[in-house]
């Protein structure tokens, strides 16, 4: 009676993707037409329209995203995080149109709100009442999946103790296969895992219907062996997964790709892509618009007291990497007597006597940086990112740090994760620099909406006043 019920959900896998699908278009819609009755308003023809606008983008951006594949691998909450975004950026999309094309004086109204809210909670809410069943139903030993993991070296250890730590995946590791018969003792999940065959005796199981699943982790190297294997499982049912050892490498937002249905995997790669992108440059311009605003008179000022105080421009220009490695004019405000911007800049030290008394006290007080916001409304920095060097500077320090030029696949930020974790100012030694870039990039790869206002909070709150920045 076991046997049936340990994939009951598998056979129907397709149709639950259909189900999935189908209902979170259920809810936009019977959410938008609960709030209405609650609030006495009749759906009309532009409220029909908006409601199939919203079906239409959020559809659009969880097929594009892949939302409703498998998510048995992954944790609830980033599934959650990718509904609200999706879900926000439909919002968003509506309210521009209903305030460009509809009513240009209101630009969100009390239903409008309830609406984003209820379908938000109801879209998240059911999801949560799913996974809590099938977390039940797994821990009773039903919908679960027999996983065996090809290969004994460091990619299939880590994936056993991955797999064995997250037991409401509902995936239960029977063994390892490899050429070698020794167990893998996991001390860090408590258990030992046998070895129980070499790759023939892998093939013979799986047609026995042994297996569900089958993790193949051997090493780039073993091209002839996975063909053969690859070969053999094909005369199986079970399910067959490739996972590259690619943890040799130091991975910066790595996804899958499919190139004309030729799939891969990407090593380096930028988390500012489609939808991402220009929920980014939305975002700088909307903050940038506002504090270019709020700052208008301080920067006149500054500007002023530049001029009176010392003979040069107001404003000085440097050639900087942009995204993709792209020069860039970076505009601050002159602090120094001279303006370096060839082949050779020395970095500004401690009592250094080309800066100005002026340029003193704006440096300290990060007060220079203030004209870049321009470069932000102009698409050529961001608000937040790894801060940009001089040329000279990367051309430098790129043949000495690993991985230094890939701070360029996002574009270079007023303020970062490096800068308000206190890796801001001179890098006289080479560990600084190391460490700068290390912070850099995992920025890069953590990057979120919610990160990025993070570090905006943070810089507010401590990163204009540093005891680096002079």
């Amino acid at each position: 009676m076991s046997t049936p019920l340990r994939g009951i959900l598998h056979a129907h896998q397709s149709s639950l993707s259909v189900a999935h699908r189908l209902l979170d278009l259920a809810v936009i819609v019977i959410a938008d037409n609960s709030i209405n009755r609650l609030s006495g308003t009749p759906m009309d023809t532009a409220g029909w329209m908006q409601t199939l606008l919203a079906v239409v983008a959020f559809h659009w951006l969880a097929e594009y995203h892949q939302l409703y594949g498998s998510w048995r691998g992954e944790r609830i909450v980033r599934e959650l995080l990718k509904v609200a975004n999706y879900w926000g950026l439909t919002f968003v999309l509506l309210l521009c149109v209903d305030y460009l094309l509809l009513h240009p004086d209101n630009l969100a109204n009390n239903g409008q709100m309830a609406w984003f809210v209820s379908t938000l909670l109801a879209l998240c809410g059911y999801r949560l009442a799913i996974r809590s069943l099938l977390h039940t139903l797994r821990s009773r030993g039903f919908n679960t999946r027999r996983v065996a993991i090809v290969g004994t070296g460091h990619c299939g250890e880590r994936l056993a103790m991955s797999i064995e730590s997250a037991p409401w995946m509902g995936l239960e590791v029977l063994g390892f296969y490899d050429e070698t018969p020794e167990q893998m003792d996991l001390a860090q999940i408590g258990r030992r895992i046998a070895v129980l065959g070499d790759l023939d005796q892998l093939i013979v199981d799986a047609r026995n219907g042994k297996l569900d699943k089958i993790y193949i982790t051997l090493t780039l190297d073993a091209q002839a062996r996975l063909q053969e294997l690859i070969t053999g499982l094909s005369d199986t049912t079970a399910s067959v997964y490739v996972i590259p050892d690619v943890f040799m490498f130091e991975l910066l937002h790595a996804r899958s790709e499919s190139i004309n249905g030729l799939p891969s995997i990407s090593i380096f790669d930028s988390p500012m892509d489609g939808a991402w992108s220009m929920v980014k440059r939305l975002e700088d311009i909307v903050l940038s618009s506002l504090i270019l605003g709020m700052i208008a008179l301080p920067l006149l000022l500054i500007a002023l007291a530049i001029k009176l105080t010392s003979p040069g421009p107001v404003l000085f220009r440097q050639r900087r990497y942009g995204l993709d490695g792209r020069p860039i004019m970076v505009w601050k405000f002159r602090s120094m007597s001279v303006q370096e911007n060839g082949d050779v800049v020395t970095q500004a030290t401690r009592n250094d006597s080309r800066i100005t008394p002026l340029g003193a006290f704006l440096r300290r007080t990060s007060l220079d940086e203030l004209p870049q916001f321009f470069n932000v409304l102009r698409g050529e920095m961001s608000i937040v990112g790894p801060r940009p060097h001089a040329v000279a500077h990367n051309e430098q320090y790129r043949k000495q740090v690993s991985g230094y030029m890939l701070r360029h696949k996002v574009k270079p930020g007023i303020t970062g994760w490096a800068q308000i974790n206190g890796w801001r100012g001179e890098t006289d030694t080479l560990d600084k620099m190391q460490k700068r870039v290390e912070f850099d990039l995992q920025y890069i790869e953590h990057w979120s909406l919610w990160l990025d206002l993070k570090i905006i909070l943070l810089t507010l709150l401590k990163g204009f006043v540093n005891k680096n920045a002079f």
